[in-house]
């Protein structure tokens, strides 16, 4: 009796509900398709796909195209540089950024509100309007015996200094308007308790905002480890240059091999998908925190 009540009190199924379900089914795999025929054509040696061509049904697949992308780019060592410039930067960013965020959400000044704007006006700048004069103010800083090139230009220290550059503004950005949902209870209480503002910042509120470090932090890791125009313009040395630059090593003057290019272009993909998975909770969490907020 109460399974055949339940049966009636289901609302009705109505076609425009049908239609979203079917807009989202062929949205998701218009999103895959691009990343499954890679992985398709990594997996099938290009003797058979030249014979054959892509659209056909495999003879052989195998991970050969995987292991002989890894060691004809040399992927570990460019793995290592991108550490070098990723981590630091990363790191320093959220850094410098949340100590203007604390400063422009806690303290009222006049030009509080310009300041931040002006941290946030730097991301509206295209790359390429720029490119010009830091190429030449690069070539003139000279920093002998602190980068092996002597110079700003071609070492690991421009490019960290660069992606922090563009990227504070946008942390910057978020952070403040995270902080400012903080009760002002917190650092009041401290204030009149003799605590610092260094304290006030490193003890009290830096802990509450871990959920949106967290998932600025994975935007950052990806947005930088994928950058390839500031390494490409930046960097003249091709062993200095990150990750992305290590697909040019498989590509011959005279030739190309597309699977092993793509195979080439997973195995760059793999470390952007362990950060997301490691922070999944912590960035979900971070970019719904105020969903709810009135």
């Amino acid at each position: 009796m109460s399974a055949s009540m339940s049966l009636k009190q289901r609302a009705p199924v109505r076609p425009g509900r049908v239609l979203l379900h079917v807009f989202l089914v062929v949205m998701s795999l218009a999103w895959l398709a691009p990343l499954l025929w890679a992985i398709y054509a990594a997996l099938r040696p290009y003797s058979e796909t030249s014979t054959k061509g892509y659209v056909s049904w495999p003879d052989k697949l195998s991970f050969a195209n995987f292991t002989n992308a890894y060691q004809q780019s040399d992927m570990t060592h460019y793995f290592v540089n991108t550490l070098i410039i990723a981590v630091p930067a990363v790191l320093l960013t959220l850094f410098l950024s949340s100590m203007v965020a604390f400063y422009v959400s806690r303290f009222d000044f006049r030009v509080n509100l310009f300041l931040l704007l002006v941290f946030t006006a730097g991301n509206l700048l295209p790359q390429q309007v720029i490119i010009t004069p830091l190429y030449r103010m690069y070539l003139l800083i000279d920093l002998p015996g602190i980068t092996e090139s002597g110079k700003l230009y071609d070492s690991a220290l421009g490019l960290v200094l660069i992606h922090i550059a563009f990227q504070s503004g946008f942390c910057a950005f978020v952070l403040a308007n995270y902080m400012r949902m903080l009760p002002h209870e917190l650092t009041e209480a401290a204030l009149v308790d003799g605590a610092s503002v260094w304290r006030m910042y490193w003890q009290i509120v830096l802990p509450l905002c871990r959920p949106a470090m967290a998932a600025l932090a994975t935007l950052l890791s990806i947005w930088i480890y994928n950058d390839f125009f500031w390494a490409l313009v930046l960097i003249s040395t091709g062993e200095n240059m990150p990750i992305t630059s290590a697909l040019n090593n498989l590509s011959g003057q005279y030739f190309t091999d597309p699977n092993l290019v793509a195979a080439g272009a997973l195995l760059t993909a793999i470390p952007t998908l362990i950060v997301y998975f490691a922070l999944q909770r912590q960035f979900v969490s971070g970019l719904t925190l105020g969903a709810n907020k009135g």
